[in-house]
């Protein structure tokens, strides 16, 4: 028996914000479901699909899982998405060759150096 990785789910305390961000961010589009979430539906190859769902509380301590992105221009996505509204984060990286960013909400990321 198998299983196939479907969706990745992202606790939100505003599900619309910050879908919409990551909407923008990916180029994916965003879209509500039946329960009230939102779904960011990812091109075919691109990987799972991103579920977002509400929580009450806010993030309080570091991610145990993150995403890294591989971008063609680390710079440049870097500063892009940082124009979006992400900021730099220190979670102890020291210098590396990837950029750690924490979306609206908090949650980290890290944007990799290009191929």
């Amino acid at each position: 028996m198998g299983m196939r990785f479907s969706e990745i789910c992202v606790d939100a305390h505003d599900i619309h914000a910050l879908s919409t961000w990551w909407s923008t961010v990916l180029g994916w589009p965003a879209e509500p479901t039946e329960d009230g979430d939102v779904v960011l539906r990812a091109p075919a190859g691109a990987g799972p699909d991103w579920l977002f769902l509400a929580v009450p509380d806010d993030k309080v301590v570091k991610n145990r899982i993150h995403f890294d992105f591989t971008p063609a221009d680390q710079q440049t996505e870097v500063d892009r998405v940082l124009a979006l509204g992400a900021r730099r984060v220190d979670i102890g990286q020291g210098e590396q060759s990837w950029v750690v960013l924490a979306d609206p909400e908090g949650n980290e990321f890290c944007i990799l150096s290009g191929d």
